[in-house]
């Protein structure tokens, strides 16, 4: 393409290609219990569980 077309005929840009869509991967709260429950379901990571979140929602006032 030379510069005169490009001044007169103006640049197309093309966009980027779809991917095929996977299949819907199935979501759990697994790893989420787990992260507030500790891995035995222990009253020390349930405290420690409930320190984390005040901690994350300190700005949120």
């Amino acid at each position: 393409m030379s510069i005169e077309d490009a001044i007169m005929g103006g640049i197309v840009f093309k966009g980027k290609k779809d991917k095929p869509r996977e299949e819907e991967k199935v979501k759990t709260k697994a790893k989420k219990a787990t992260y507030i429950r500790g891995q035995h379901g222990s009253g020390a990571a349930k405290m420690k569980a409930d320190i984390r979140k005040k901690r994350a929602n300190r700005h949120k006032k």
